[in-house]
Order: C-alpha cells, then structure tokens, then sequence
C-alpha cells in the first residue's frame, strides 16, 4: 500500500472514520488508519464478515449516517463492484464532512474480471479527475503494482456536486466505456463464470 503514507495523522487522530467494503478479503484500510487513533471507526459492507462492524449498502449511507457525519471516508477496492457508481460516489461525499478527506483505491482497465460479487466497471486517472472536480485533489496516483488508480481528495467548504449523468466508465460487461450496459449480459457472464 503505497499510498497509505497519504493518509496523516492530521486527518484522522480524533475523528470519525468510514470505511465503506470494509470486508477483509485481501488486506483491510483499518490497519493504516488505526494506528493514527481515529475516535471512532466503522467498517461498513454489504454482507456480514470480518472487518464488518454494520451491515450498509454504499447507496444507503446518507441515510443510515446523515450529511457530514464523518471526517475520513475510505474506499479500497470496492467501487469498481458497484453498478450503480454514480449513487455511490455521491452517498461517500454526501457523509463526509466539510474539510474532510475521502481516499479510493480501486482498479483501472488491464485488471482481470474478478467476481466478487460482482465487477462492472474500470477508472482511470482522468476518470478520477472529473468525478472530484468538487473536491481538492491532494493525491492522485496509478497503482504500480497492478492496473489501477487511488485518490485521497478533501471536501471543500462552499462544495457542490458534480452532475455525472454523462460520464462514460470502461464497462467490464460491454469491454468499452459506456455510462450503462444491460445487465441480462451480467447474468450470462456470471453463467459462464460458474461453468469455468
């Protein structure tokens, strides 16, 4: 994890961290951020496991929480699992806290389809750069160690949100960017997945 020296003591000692997909499947964010003694950490997924302290969906997180209710939000690994992307992106900045840091990690177009559950969608460095063109971008790096891309941006105070209803994503399903896909393709795939 590189990019884990990104993340300071500044930005976490004291305060409320949110790590959305926290299930530990390859390595957990909680062991970067911990040791920088937040008040509070919860790790959040969609299905009960371990590094999983509330069973939420990403989309349901401004509703769980409320708006600006934590001063870190983390994401590793998870978004490109997400179809609906956008409403995901959108609940992460709606929690987080005015000044507050929000830090993804995830993987770019290269990286193999991994089905867990479900992988939809790649990001890039521009792609990063035009979802957090509302935030201030303090980092933004390419994984070097496999396809992908992290960011660590901070929530500024007179925020707005971008509207992304037209942005394009490289789809796993359709193997080009496209902003939706049909998803009677994603049964099929996950057909032929069960019969490998």
């Amino acid at each position: 994890m590189e990019f884990a020296n990104k993340l300071t003591k500044d930005d976490v000692e004291a305060k409320r961290v949110l790590e959305v997909g926290s299930f530990n499947v390859n390595g957990s964010m909680r062991l970067v951020a911990q040791p920088l003694l937040p008040s509070e950490y919860i790790g959040v997924d969609i299905t009960e496991g371990p590094g999983v302290d509330e069973v939420c969906d990403v989309l349901s997180l401004t509703k769980r929480f409320g708006k600006e209710s934590f001063d870190v939000v983390i994401s590793s690994e998870m978004i490109e699992h997400v179809y609906d992307w956008r409403g995901a992106i959108s609940n992460m900045k709606g929690v987080l806290k005015t000044g507050g840091v929000l830090l993804i990690t995830t993987r770019s177009q290269g990286f193999s389809w991994h089905c867990f559950p479900t992988d939809w969608w790649r990001y890039e460095i521009a792609d990063m750069e035009r979802i957090f063109d509302d935030f201030t971008i303090e980092a933004l790096e390419r994984d070097l160690s496999a396809p992908g891309v992290f960011v660590l941006a901070r929530k500024p105070v007179y925020f707005h949100e971008n509207k992304l209803s037209h942005h394009a994503l490289y789809s796993m399903i359709e193997g080009k960017r496209c902003t939706r896909f049909d998803k009677e393709k994603v049964f099929l795939m996950n057909i032929m997945e069960l019969c490998k």
